[in-house]
């Protein structure tokens, strides 16, 4: 989301749209084997956001991608392309499934469910928009309907050359004209006008003003690239209209096929936000920081308890991660999780259930190490998860689960046996969780000191709490608990979820890394439950388990053996240091001196390196010397149009100079994935620029012109729009605190109800008789004044919170009055 504050309060609309695409069930097959190769593009409005892996030689193919996009409001359209991958020539689309905004929003809890892939049809696969201003003109004996078209942008590629041919038509009744051709650009600039001459009382007819954008063809029939329908009543006002039209497809009814084409299944949720000025949310904040810093005893009520009791389950995780974001930006975050450990450790009689419910304590503690170490959790995991994936072992060792077939490439000398192939596996795994072991219990100075000094408050927590000597090992597994049962484990089961790897990893793969994930869970157990599950045949792998019970202690001991007086040096979000690096990795940059006869060889490799302060390259990673891009510089982040350059997967960084100067420099990414990681966070860490551009040219500047508009001024002001706000959501997200407090707002808004019933309502026994009463004999004790006194507490936060709560949702209400009454003075939508 894109947030630029200044001194003139204004609301902020968003949607955050959640897609995940889960499996697919194609009948038709693309190729003679009988099979497909079968990925899914995603895109919104026409914008490729996602490509999944290929499931090779698959009907039923397994995806398992999620994504979050953060998208300023206005999208239209959500759409899902199933495609055959071949490699030589095209790739064929096998179907699609198109969403409207209109669609998704009306399934409040989210859509999911299994949906029918329709045909492609051409005239329906249309994009872009239209710069029009019409007016009719009345003159003695005639009416002109005057039509100044300026330009369009964005339009659908229609030739092989990845361009179009586009002219302009305007109709109305059997009245029609059209602009002249402009040939090989999706940003023609026309600025021609139009006129029809209409008959007298023609224009009283009512009807509707057509406008046609086509792709001539030399040969065969015209291309339809959109259409915009204007009723002729909104041109009888003035001023004359004008402004940017969506282009619109025919309107044919889209076919499923009758589900011969395959179906997709999708669970999509839209969530639209209005954020409202930082001022409004200060009462909430104040509340929750007091929640932490002036609470007069643990037990008393805060804003956070009354919190917890009105999250569903299903919310919990995302109203955790909220609040880490909030108390992350502050600086209050160690206060945080210190306050919710302890409430639940001191709630904890049995320390074997100690943190083994989804309660907000281990939601915040899961989301919290993710902001803060996922980084610290690249740097450790990353050398054995890729050693894993190139290895591609065959690696079993449940009985029942050993396929003899799978195993031949263990050895040339023929078939192997189960013996063979259970001894060979015990091998591999105990390699494999030997290196990361070692490489976790050797990582104590690169855990970052925000993790150290709140894993200490739990150690001292959970030692006040458990101090019998046959508690010994609670404190250890109270931090081992959350440091690899829920950090390191499902990031070994799951590579892709934590940006370890680009790809889901295959059968074979994936069976190593749950028998890994397994394994170093009983390492944080210590080893104190092995052999007492039904998985007895992992018992080989126990005294690897065993051994090193040892070493994880010690590690543990040297993690939390830091001063508390290092707080001050904690920063309020440890991943956007300027020292830290957001993303790494090699792109291909292009060469903007010397002779550009070869446009392909013009891109040098470079290794790239992002902070929140500067972007920067060296030839390789460990060259000596960088050239870098202060990010403050940075005014906008976009795709580059694959004929600028006559390549895929080309991005575009626009700095501007301390002269005003504006400077382009061309990136090229290995495939859709790596340039949608990059575009969104550069998008991220610049997204509080003051300079950001409102458009830009995707084409290039060459020959004298750009390849987009054929604009021959090198400073003429961009043909499209840009897309600052339109970021993939991951977790080095930027901290929003109002957009955070939003989150908080509504949850306690579905929950008002419930707290008002709980704590305002007159209880049952207040209504009581004398006599129903129970007996008490002289003064009140000192329990039951202390259970008054909460009570009385509880009562006066609650009414305070619900005041709250009351004010922001009067101050919502009155400015979507406000936009009502704005959006009911518009003609037309653009």
């Amino acid at each position: 989301m894109m947030a630029t504050r200044g001194q003139v309060p204004k609301v902020l609309r968003y949607e955050d749209l959640e897609t995940r695409q889960e499996t697919s069930s194609i009948i038709h097959s693309e190729n003679m084997s009988g099979t497909s190769d079968p990925y899914c593009i995603v895109k919104v409005d026409n914008e490729v956001v996602a490509r999944t892996a290929t499931v090779w030689k698959n009907l039923n193919p397994f995806w398992g991608e999620e994504y979050t996009l953060h998208l300023p409001m206005g999208f239209h359209m959500l759409s899902f392309y199933v495609m055959d991958e071949d490699t030589i020539g095209h790739d064929d689309v096998i179907g699609k499934i198109s969403l409207t905004k209109e669609v998704i929003a009306a399934q409040s809890k989210g859509l999911d469910s299994w949906l029918n892939l329709t045909r492609v049809d051409p005239d329906e696969e249309v994009q872009g928009e239209i710069h029009v201003e019409l007016e009719l003109h009345r003159e003695a004996q005639r009416t002109c309907l005057r039509c100044h078209v300026i330009q369009a942008r964005d339009l659908a590629p229609r030739d092989i050359s990845g361009t179009s041919d586009p002219f302009t038509r305007i109709l109305y009744n059997n009245h029609s004209a059209e602009t002249s051709i402009i040939k090989k650009t999706r940003f023609p600039h026309w600025g021609e006008t139009l006129e029809l001459s209409l008959e007298k009382g023609e224009e009283e007819e009512g009807g509707c003003v057509t406008l046609e954008v086509w792709d001539w063809d030399m040969v065969g029939k015209n291309d339809f690239l959109g259409k915009v329908e204007i009723p002729l009543a909104c041109l009888h006002r003035a001023p004359p209209l004008q402004g940017w039209f969506r282009l619109l497809p025919l309107g044919n009814t889209e076919d499923d096929a009758g589900g011969r084409l395959g179906a997709l299944r999708l669970k999509v949720r839209l969530a639209e936000e209005r954020i409202l000025p930082s001022v409004y949310y200060q009462p909430l904040i104040d509340l929750l920081v007091e929640s932490v810093i002036s609470p007069a005893e643990v037990e008393d009520p805060t804003l956070l308890t009354l919190l917890e009791e009105v999250t569903t389950v299903e919310s919990r995780q995302d109203v955790a991660m909220t609040l880490v974001k909030i108390y992350l930006g502050q600086g209050l975050v160690v206060p945080f999780l210190d306050y919710l450990n302890t409430r639940e450790v001191n709630h904890t009689s049995d320390p074997n259930t100690l943190f083994r419910s989804n309660s907000l304590a281990s939601k915040a503690m899961e989301q919290f190490m993710k902001a803060v170490g996922m980084l610290y959790l690249h740097e450790v995991l990353r050398p054995i998860i890729n050693r894993i994936f190139e290895d591609k072992k065959y690696v079993e060792l449940d009985p029942c689960k050993i396929d003899l077939n799978r195993s031949r490439r263990i050895s040339f000398k023929g078939s192997v046996s189960e013996a063979e192939i259970r001894e060979s596996s015990v091998g591999l795994l105990q390699g494999y969780l030997c290196s990361i072991v070692e490489a976790i219990v050797g990582s104590v100075a690169q855990c970052p000191l925000v993790m150290r000094l709140l894993f200490k408050q739990l150690h001292k927590r959970v030692e006040e709490q458990f101090p019998e000597p046959q508690h010994e090992d609670v404190k250890y597994l109270a931090i081992s608990g959350f440091f690899f049962l829920r950090f390191f484990a499902p990031a070994i089961l799951s590579p892709k979820l934590f940006h370890l790897r680009d790809h889901h990893a295959d059968t074979r793969t994936s069976r190593t890394l749950l028998l890994l994930a397994k394994a170093v869970q009983s390492v944080g157990n210590l080893g104190l439950q092995l052999g007492h599950g039904k998985e007895q045949w992992m018992a080989p792998l126990h005294p690897t388990i065993l051994c090193s019970v040892a070493s994880v202690k010690d590690f543990l001991d040297k993690l939390i053996d830091v001063d508390h007086d290092n707080m001050s040096e904690v920063p309020q979000r440890a991943v956007f240091l300027p020292s830290v690096t957001v993303k790494e990795g090699f792109l291909h940059k292009h060469k903007a001196q010397g002779p550009q006869l070869l446009k392909r060889l013009a891109f040098k490799k470079r290794y790239f390196w992002l902070s929140s302060e500067t972007l920067s390259y060296a030839k390789t990673p460990d060259w000596q010397v960088r050239a870098s891009i202060p990010v403050p510089c940075v005014c906008a982040v976009e795709r580059v149009d694959e004929n600028a350059f006559q390549l895929q997967n080309v991005m575009q960084v626009v700095t501007q100079d301390s002269e005003g100067q504006l400077n382009t420099m061309y990136l090229q990414c290995k495939n859709v994935n790596e340039l949608n990681q990059w575009l969104s966070a550069i998008r991220k860490v610049s997204i509080y620029n003051e300079r950001l551009l409102p458009s830009f040219h995707p084409g290039a500047y060459r020959s004298a012109k750009w390849t987009c508009c054929l604009q021959p001024d090198r400073t003429a002001v961009g043909c499209s729009r840009t897309h600052s706000a339109v970021t993939l959501g991951d977790w080095s997200d930027p901290l929003d605190p109002d957009a955070e407090a939003q989150t908080i707002y509504k949850q306690l808004l579905q929950g008002r109800d419930k707290l008002r019933k709980q704590y305002l309502e007159p209880e049952e026994t207040e209504g009581a008789t004398e006599e129903d009463k129970p007996v008490s004999s002289g003064q009140p004790s000192d329990g039951l004044q202390r259970a008054a006194q909460t009570t009385e507490r509880a009562r006066a936060l609650v009414t305070r919170l619900l005041d709250v709560v009351m004010d922001l949702e009067r101050t919502h209400n009155t400015y979507q009055r406000r936009e009502r009454e704005e959006a009911s003075s518009l003609i037309l939508p653009s």
